[in-house]
């Protein structure tokens, strides 16, 4: 989000986005059709009268950081008379309701497929739709390896967790470091996970061995972040970017060390309900809570000193983006390009704090909540 991703943030259910400083409002949630949350936005079918059929698949509209991607790709078929299709899954993880979306694409013959990809076990129908002839673009979430799409438009993942790492060391300020990480996945493998977790352990200055893995570090040692010192790694736990399940990641975390002074968490819900365990347990104000996604709530939650800081990344910039590049293709055969460096198209991240750190480009969250999404 984003992970899986993503990423997200809501007490109740999650968060939503911005277009270059402008709020965009939520939209209701897709209704379920066939037990697959699969919708179609226009009455038109795609491909009809020379209209360009675009799907429009995500994790889950649960999180309406999702929500924003919708709302953003909508406002975009009208705008480019696009038949758009939606589908979502039922929760995050759920491959099966992406992969009958991908078919049900092809079926349709669409031009192309806008896609926040599960895992890697969607790869297989991926490569289906592109021997169709489909343009698929991943958003958010890269796949694994990264050809599988034809480009991806999402945030510097590792970079937004390095971010955070980063901040997170320079406030212990020297401190020994007792970290609990709460991830997307236990048993499922996305790059928006790993690199999260990743970027954030490299922010603090911990060796991460294979940076496509979590957990494989050593458990103790020294941190070279900020003014450097000691660390132990309680552990790691999924949250399935969830509020509830993150409260019961950071019970469980508690449990095996009740000393965790530093949380990091794959987005806003389930930091949030990292924040209830600690509050419950009477050890939220002397842990350094960290998270990624920058939803209004979130940002709100910077703001009340319960995330002291998060990494804002912008998912309908990712939806403008994926739709305007089949729009172009269709219409002038021009495809798009990945950032110089990169094997993706980076839509940038940044980081949202009211306790800025010499050094760390960031904003506050009164300006973050000027460029935010959701509610």
């Amino acid at each position: 989000m984003s992970p899986q991703i993503a990423l997200a943030s809501s007490r109740a259910t999650g968060s939503t986005i911005r277009r270059h400083g402008r709020r965009i409002a939520a939209a209701v949630a897709v209704t379920a059709l066939a037990g697959l949350s699969l919708t179609a936005c226009q009455e038109s079918s795609p491909g009809a009268d020379g209209d360009i059929g675009v799907a429009l698949i995500v994790k889950t509209t649960t999180n309406p950081y999702f929500v924003s991607m919708e709302d953003a790709a909508k406002a975009a078929a009208d705008k480019d008379g696009v038949s758009l299709t939606l589908a979502a899954g039922k929760q995050d993880g759920d491959a099966t309701t992406q992969i009958q979306a991908i078919e049900d694409s092809i079926s349709r013959g669409d031009k192309g497929i806008l896609i926040t990809p599960t895992d890697s076990s969607v790869n297989s129908a991926i490569t289906k739709a592109r021997d169709a002839g489909i343009f698929v673009i991943a958003l958010d979430t890269a796949p694994d390896p990264a050809d599988v799409v034809d480009i991806t438009f999402a945030t510097d993942n590792f970079a937004a967790g390095e971010a955070i790492g980063k901040w997170a060391a320079a406030q212990l300020d020297g401190k020994e470091a007792v970290i609990g990480l709460v991830d997307l996945f236990a048993n499922q493998v996305a790059t928006v996970d790993y690199d999260r977790d990743q970027g954030f352990l490299t922010g603090m200055g911990i060796d991460t061995k294979d940076k496509t893995k979590n957990g494989d570090e050593d458990k103790t040692g020294t941190y070279t972040g900020g003014k450097g010192g000691t660390y132990t790694i309680a552990g790691n736990q999924a949250s399935n970017g969830d509020q509830g399940d993150g409260r019961t990641a950071m019970e469980t975390l508690l449990s095996k060390n009740p000393d965790i002074n530093v949380v990091y968490s794959i987005n806003e819900p389930a930091g949030y309900g990292a924040y209830q365990a600690l509050k419950a347990a009477g050890k939220e104000k002397d842990t350094i809570l960290v998270s990624i996604d920058g939803g209004c709530t979130g940002v709100k939650e910077v703001g009340e000193g319960i995330i002291g800081a998060t990494s804002q990344q912008y998912p309908s910039k990712m939806a403008e983006l994926g739709m305007e590049a089949i729009v172009k293709l269709a219409k002038t055969g021009e495809k798009p390009s990945v950032s110089s460096g990169l094997d993706f198209f980076n839509t940038g991240s940044q980081l949202v704090t009211d306790k800025a750190v010499a050094g760390i480009p960031s904003i506050t969250s009164n300006e973050g909540s000027k460029i935010c999404w959701g509610e």
